[in-house]
């Protein structure tokens, strides 16, 4: 699994933070803020992985992972499995495979945090005549120079109450690591935090969640108030099935086979009997008019006392449509293809924050990231409920309340980037040029495979550098002895890395290599790595045949450079751009009364002065058919290419103007500061305009009293030479 960006900065930082406050006397604490799909059990493998493989780690630590409830923590416990399996340099255990009663050096220890608060009947913590339980394990363990980092995953379902503040206590970590996309530990040392916009950009969630999509919603002091409250029970329904099977339709356009779930979730706070009739109301009501039922499988429950068609749930095509299920039986519960969420007018209340849609954010397939029909990038709520506040956390910039409309069309060449990021580190396409240029170089018949072994003095002299400070023990000559598997891992990443140059040492380029020659193995040696991978090691590392790797790679490397100066950001080209026919808006926007904004209703934030006095001016014009406030991202916003620093980039200008004489206007407002920021925009601006020729206009906007607004608006549409915030004589004056 290839971590992306953010996740490999969000690792660097938690690893420079964390190794200082180790040197430290006390016991520290930091918070991981990571949205709900973002890869946090990934990344706190990584970051584990590094603080025990770094060369500058001096720290001998063990690792204590809990989890609110047991089937988290064997989830848990399988992903770092399944990530760290091939780096053979982190082992992981249950409490009850602690053979020696100590957690080992660079070992992770998974405990269900739920079990241990049980402080009485849990044989974990209560002592034995073996003396093996919780408080002794750990006092074995910091007898031995151990120090124990404490990783709280999930931690605001069971870091609050007393017990579990007691039980942090008693393990007394140097340093504790709360992980979760709500924290709730105080006076943290450090806040290292994954942004949930880099996570959507990323193509890993959900762009937005839209609640209760095509009906009119409002918001007042935290408060919503939705037109489908007054719908009934079947009615909401109906509008869900109605979305999932769109979605479905749309996936089908694609080739795709997910199979969009819909979730109807019962509230926490209805039980027994009360929640037995919900629950058959909704069954029959499902069976009776669309067929949907456990018998023909596309019913699924997931309560505590139920669980019915769950196996291979989470598979994309699985035939399951809906699924009732309760929040706190899913903890943790990961099913990509869920898109719709259920909530009905049985709960009394609803706190709506990012906890509630977690289940719905992630994208089905994360290797594709996000799909072309922008449908498909969103998911939906959609309740009957009358009491909804909105919870001041990530959901209030990522659930949308608002939509807006239009059905007029324009036609525009607008520009959008396809990302190409494998400068300065190893794409796949390193593997592809490495077989390739394998075959050329002959290397199957140029390598030894019998009696080949790892020549360490071979490495160390070549690249000038020693590698006890990895293994531990200092390397004379041949006189060196592998002893492990894992020291034998650790001296091939050592290889790679210095045979990396240009490219960054990072884990991912190690990686990228690695497989390449594992690749290589299996399809021209019949190799496999998964059997063999010490073997594999050997043969490359030998006195025979390390310089023919070396040769290699560094061919490979040329090659790839060559290649990916082809392959740079690219700028598309879309000459049948037009209006969104929809847009959707968070609670940070207010309706605003116009009668020329293409969109209807019209939403701002009244983030900016000049913009929202612009756009006073433009329902002022009688000369103005209509015009669109533009956004700034991807391909469903307006952009036009300028060049800054010999690169190309994107420029989404503010606004779109169709004047009644059929003239088309681009036009970007500026005060202060940031008109002298603009040049190379307005210059980009001016070329495009004179590209289209004819009836397009526009430039840079401003008003020449930019604090009451009350002055004249001017436009510049020269060259940047000469623009400058301070020297207004050189605009002219805008009519229309």
């Amino acid at each position: 699994m290839i971590l992306k960006d953010f996740q490999l900065n969000a690792v660097s930082k938690l690893l420079t933070r964390s190794k200082e406050l180790l040197e430290q006397i006390s016991s520290k604490k930091i918070i991981f803020k990571s949205p709900t799909g973002s890869g946090k059990t990934l990344m706190i493998a990584e970051y584990i992985n590094r603080l025990i493989n770094e060369k500058s780690n001096k720290n001998n630590v063990s690792f204590i992972w809990t989890t609110p409830r047991r089937t988290l923590t064997d989830q848990s416990k399988k992903k770092i499995d399944n990530y760290l399996k091939k780096l053979r340099s982190v082992k992981t255990y249950y409490f009850q495979d602690l053979i020696d009663k100590t957690i080992p050096e660079n070992s992770i220890l998974f405990l269900n945090w739920e079990s241990i608060n049980k402080i009485n009947k849990n044989t974990i913590i209560r002592e034995n005549e073996e003396e093996f339980y919780l408080s002794k394990v750990l006092e074995n363990t910091k007898d031995k120079g151990r120090q124990i980092i404490l990783i709280i995953d999930e931690s605001h379902h069971h870091a609050t109450s007393e017990i579990s503040q007691k039980l942090i206590k008693d393990i007394s970590p140097k340093l504790t690591i709360e992980v979760s996309a709500t924290p709730v530990l105080i006076n943290p040392d450090e806040i290292v935090t994954v942004n949930i916009e880099e996570v959507k950009l990323a193509g890993l969630i959900k762009k937005s969640v839209k609640l209760n999509y095509n009906f009119k919603n409002s918001l007042f002091k935290n408060r919503i108030n939705s037109a489908l409250s007054k719908g009934s029970e079947q009615f909401v329904i109906d509008e869900a099935i109605k979305k999932r099977r769109e979605l479905k339709k749309k996936f089908s356009d694609l080739k795709s086979k997910i199979n969009p779930l819909l979730l109807i979730q019962l509230p926490d706070n209805i039980k027994g009997q009360e929640e037995d009739k919900v629950r058959i109301r909704v069954q029959e009501y499902l069976e009776y008019k669309y067929n949907i039922k456990t018998q023909n499988g596309k019913l699924a429950i997931r309560l505590s006392e139920d669980k019915t068609n769950l196996q291979n749930i989470a598979k994309n095509d699985n035939e399951a449509e809906v699924l009732i299920f309760k929040q706190a039986i899913a903890l943790g519960w990961d099913c990509p293809r869920a898109q719709i969420l259920v909530l009905l007018r049985n709960w009394k209340s609803l706190n709506f924050s990012i906890q509630t849609i977690g289940r719905i954010m992630r994208m089905p397939e994360i290797k594709k990231g996000h799909y072309s029909k922008e449908i498909l990038n969103h998911s939906y709520v959609y309740t009957n409920l009358s009491d909804i506040s909105l919870k001041e956390d990530q959901a209030r910039d990522y659930v949308t309340i608002y939509s807006s409309h239009t059905k007029k069309k324009i036609k525009l060449t607008s520009y959008s980037r396809i990302r190409q990021r494998e400068q300065t580190r190893l794409s796949p396409i390193f593997n592809e040029i490495f077989l390739k240029e394998a075959k050329k170089f002959r290397l199957d018949k140029k390598i030894k495979i019998n009696s080949s072994k790892a020549k360490i003095s071979l490495i160390s002299d070549k690249f000038e550098l020693s590698t006890d400070q990895f293994i531990g023990k200092k390397i004379i000559g041949d006189k060196y002895n592998i002893s492990s598997e894992t020291e034998l891992q650790q001296i091939f990443d050592f290889f790679i890395r210095g045979n990396l140059s240009p490219f960054f040492p990072e884990d991912r380029s190690v990686g990228r290599v690695k497989e390449a020659i594992y690749k290589f193995f299996k399809i021209y040696l019949k190799i496999d790595y998964e059997k063999s991978f010490s073997k594999i090691i050997n043969i490359v590392l030998s006195n025979d045949n390390i310089q023919n790797f070396v040769d290699l790679i560094d061919i490979v490397k040329n090659k790839y450079v060559l290649e990916t100066e082809k392959r740079k950001d690219e700028i598309k080209e879309n000459k049948a751009w037009t209006f969104p026919e929809n847009l959707t808006f968070t609670g940070n926007f207010t309706e605003l009364k116009t009668k020329r904004s293409v969109m209807k209703p019209f939403y701002y934030d009244f983030k900016w002065k000049t913009e929202e006095n612009f756009i006073k001016y433009l329902e002022n014009s009688s000369k103005v058919e209509f015009w669109f406030k533009n956004g700034d991202r991807d391909q469903t916003f307006f952009a036009i290419p300028y060049e800054y620093g010999r690169q190309i980039n994107l420029f989404y200008v503010d606004f779109i103007i169709k004047l009644k004489n059929g003239k088309i206007g681009l036009f970007d407002t500026k005060s202060g500061i940031t008109i002298d920021n603009a040049k190379e925009k307005s210059d980009g601006l001016q070329k495009y305009i004179k590209k289209m020729k004819g009836k397009f206009f526009g430039g840079i906007v401003t008003n020449s009293d930019n604090e009451n607004f009350k002055g004249r608006w001017l436009l510049f549409n020269k060259s940047s030479s000469s623009l400058s915030s301070k020297k207004l004589d050189n605009w002219e004056n805008l009519k229309f």
